[in-house]
């Protein structure tokens, strides 16, 4: 593993943290993100479940996986700003002892509104996640390793995803989904109690230096005032919009639609549609970090982005509006989407190198808020169109819909995505140079 350069010089209780050092901080942190992604698409294995258990429909379904969505875009600038001021630490512990109760609100909850309440307090508690482990990538890490980490980051939150995949699906073939997600929760309160021990918010807490990028030194904006200055940037303004299309369109369809999708259009079972959706979104992950070292490496941010743009749209246009494909082939579409929509997350780093470098936990939240807009807005639209195309056909009490519907409300997040190519183009590329040193 690469060392951090040290100065022979200094004392040993004040050199730049080592990277296992960095790494073991970064690892506490990371868990509760990965609960999070669980909980974010662990709705496209229970759809059946769900829909049977409230008495709903498509639409009604997609409003409850949408209410997680919710209170995360809201928390975001305020997760942001708080990031800057609290750190890590209390907020990372703060927001998992907050997402077990919602996980348990949704375990037990007797009715849909109940529900929804559970869904909207873990989505307001998760929302620290991201924000919190970009924080402590920002403060514990070299900048040169700032969007590969990144980039891990959201690995570990598909880790997660891939358990809300086949083993969710194994353990309620075996288990009340109520059960499964009790258990959820009570590991959620566990990882409070390990961020709370382990996690500092800055190196020299543990002993070490602090690195000089993070903007310590200056006086504090008063939060309005950091949020206006965050908003004078153009690129703030595009960062916000554009990774929605991406994220939008790949937790929509493995988040809630695509299991569906898979079983009524192809005849899969359910575990093999989770299966398949769960490697989506593995590839989405596996791929995001090498689109953060590539960039870095290649010291542009545009070019790739929009390749993978390019890329995913293409992709997502055959599985959608091409009939009886052959099995490989969906499954190459799928990693296909997966891998090219790795190229959000250079998101991150595009934003913080184009703020101060004080306010950069205020761009992140404000640039997840994006992000998760796009599953917000798309879930439960897809759903309300799925009821307005459905042709009347039940499967053991639960509605089935036919190609077509899935056409057209899939076209919504291809609408969605080719505008966040249109948008990529006017970005001001930022060389992989923090907005201070550019010209």
């Amino acid at each position: 593993m690469e060392s951090v350069p040290q100065n022979p010089e200094a004392p040993a209780a004040r050199r730049l943290p080592p990277l296992r050092s960095a790494w073991w901080v970064w690892a506490m942190a990371a868990p509760l993100y990965l609960v999070g992604f669980f909980h974010r698409v662990a709705p496209a294995v229970m759809t059946a479940e769900l829909m049977r258990t409230f008495s709903i429909g498509a639409a009604a379904l997609g409003n409850l996986s949408a209410f997680y969505f919710y209170s995360y875009v809201l928390m975001q600038i305020p997760t942001g700003i708080l990031a800057d001021r609290w750190g890590p630490r209390r907020l990372l512990t703060a927001g998992a002892l907050v997402a077990g109760a919602g996980g348990m609100f949704f375990a037990l909850a007797p009715s849909l509104g109940w529900a929804c309440l559970g869904r909207f307090l873990i989505g307001a508690s998760v929302a620290v996640a991201w924000i919190g482990l970009l924080k402590v990538a920002s403060e514990w890490f070299p900048p040169r390793l700032f969007a590969m980490v990144t980039g891990v980051g959201l690995l570990s939150g598909i880790v997660g995803a891939v358990g809300a995949g086949p083993p969710l699906r194994l353990l309620m073939d075996h288990a009340h989904w109520r059960t499964v997600m009790l258990a959820v929760a009570g590991a959620t309160l566990a990882v409070a109690a390990g961020v709370w021990v382990v996690v500092r918010d800055i190196p020299s807490q543990k002993g070490f230096a602090d690195y000089p990028h993070t903007g310590k030194g200056k006086a504090q904006r008063p939060i309005f005032a950091g949020l206006v200055e965050v908003l004078r940037f153009r690129n703030t303004w595009l960062l916000f919009v554009i990774p929605g299309g991406f994220v939008g369109a790949i937790l929509t369809f493995s988040g809630l639609w695509g299991v569906p999708f898979l079983t009524t259009q192809y005849g899969m079972s359910t575990a093999r549609a989770s299966t398949l959706t769960s490697i989506q979104l593995t590839a989405w992950a596996l791929a995001s970090p090498l689109f953060g070292w590539f960039s870095d490496r290649l010291g542009r941010r545009k070019p790739l982005y929009l390749a993978g743009g390019l890329t995913a749209l293409g992709a997502w246009c055959a599985l959608i509006y091409l009939p009886g494909l052959p099995p490989p082939v969906v499954v190459g579409l799928l990693v296909t989407t997966g891998c090219a929509s790795g190229a959000m997350i250079v998101s991150f780093a595009f934003a913080k190198e184009s703020v101060p470098a004080d306010l950069a936990g205020t761009v992140s939240g404000l640039v997840n808020m994006g992000v998760m807009l796009g599953p917000m807005v798309l879930q439960p639209l897809v759903g309300w169109v799925l009821d307005a195309c459905w042709a009347g056909s039940l499967v053991a009490g639960v509605r089935r819909y036919d190609a077509a519907a899935y056409r057209v409300a899939f076209s919504l997040m291809l609408a969605w995505l080719a505008f966040s190519l249109l948008l990529l183009v006017f970005t001001r590329e930022t060389g992989c140079r923090h907005y201070t040193e550019q010209s």
